[in-house]
């Protein structure tokens, strides 16, 4: 029993230890803050929309935005389903989402993402290799939307986050974290009859999240965001073939603020239902996504859509940039 709770202790300092590794490695900016906080990667982007618009998506419509504010799918009409596949400093996400729309009722759709992190060697006190530790990322997300009155649109998430180490070889199965987690947004359309629109998001809260014990515990990396988005182009010329959408977004901690990031997009949009898309976006001070420039462009063929993106802020640890990220959807 006593070897047992040895390596099951050997095993929760290695946890421990891979997780403030990650947390300094893909946080330079701000790693003190977020090596605090559990479920970090909640806080990586999802989606080539909002790589490429450098995070600014509270404020956007679409079916991205069940990752942002989920009241942006609201207006949603028809049924779909997306697939997104990236990589980024935390390791390679797929993410997937069922979306159903009722008229009169709302949308409702079923998200899940899986982030494989990696492997890392886990060895004993003389350094002799005694397994390999697998970590993994899971997030299962319901999430319901509507709108409501006078251009006011609601959306809300309920997500089952699960963080989890498993360890082959010579140790313990591993340990798993869990917890609920809630997203609640708003967005507010037309604004004094302007083409404006302002948003607002609390996302990532709930219970901290729990390895064994209340000892090993870390509050979630619960967030604001307040954001705006102005079609600059419907400003001057009603044309529906044409759009041009200047958003910025301002985010910090619900818990121990002062560390706000700046978000801020742009979106072009042309030809009939605006079927393509050519988008930029910058990154002021962003927690687990680097200060810089983004790029991408999106196609919108018959019922597909097709998004790709790419961060041009390059890592302090690999002199690098991160990889093309690629969101696939299609309507059914």
């Amino acid at each position: 029993m006593s070897d047992r709770r040895a390596k099951r202790g050997g095993l929760l300092r290695a946890v421990g230890a891979t997780a403030l590794t990650l947390a300094a490695g893909m946080s330079p900016l701000q790693g003190q803050g977020t090596a605090q906080e559990g479920g970090l990667f909640l806080l990586l982007p999802t989606g080539a929309r909002g790589v490429a618009m450098g995070r600014a998506m509270t404020a956007m419509k679409g079916p991205e935005t069940v990752w942002w504010n989920p009241a942006g799918i609201a207006s949603e009409s028809e049924r779909r389903f997306q697939v997104h596949r990236g990589e980024d400093l935390a390791g390679d996400a797929t993410s997937i989402t069922a979306q159903f729309a009722r008229s009169g009722l709302g949308v409702l759709s079923f998200s899940y993402q899986l982030t494989d992190v990696g492997d890392q060697i886990y060895t004993d006190d003389q350094q002799n290799e005694l397994g390999v530790i697998s970590h993994r990322n899971h997030v299962g997300v319901l999430t319901a939307a509507s709108e409501l009155i006078g251009g006011l649109a609601a959306g809300v998430n309920l997500k089952l986050v699960q963080q989890r180490f498993t360890c082959r070889g010579e140790c313990d199965p591993g340990v798993t974290a869990t917890s609920v987690v809630v997203d609640a947004g708003v967005q507010w359309d037309h604004v004094f009859d302007l083409p404006l629109r302002l948003a607002a998001t609390v996302a990532h809260a709930g219970p901290r999240i729990q390895f064994f014990n209340e000892g090993q515990s870390d509050p979630l990396p619960t967030r604001y965001r307040l954001a705006a988005a102005y079609d600059v182009a419907r400003h001057f010329v009603d044309t529906p073939e044409l759009q041009a959408v200047l958003t910025v977004e301002r985010e910090d901690r619900w818990r121990d603020g002062g560390s706000a990031a700046t978000y801020i997009g742009t979106e072009l949009g042309a030809g009939s239902d605006q079927a393509l898309f050519v988008r930029a976006g910058y990154v002021f001070g962003g927690e687990l996504q680097l200060d810089g420039a983004a790029v991408g462009v999106g196609i919108r063929y018959d019922r597909i859509d097709l998004g790709i993106a790419k961060s041009l802020a390059t890592t302090t640890l690999a002199g690098e940039s991160e990889p093309v990220q690629v969101t696939l959807g299609v309507l059914f």
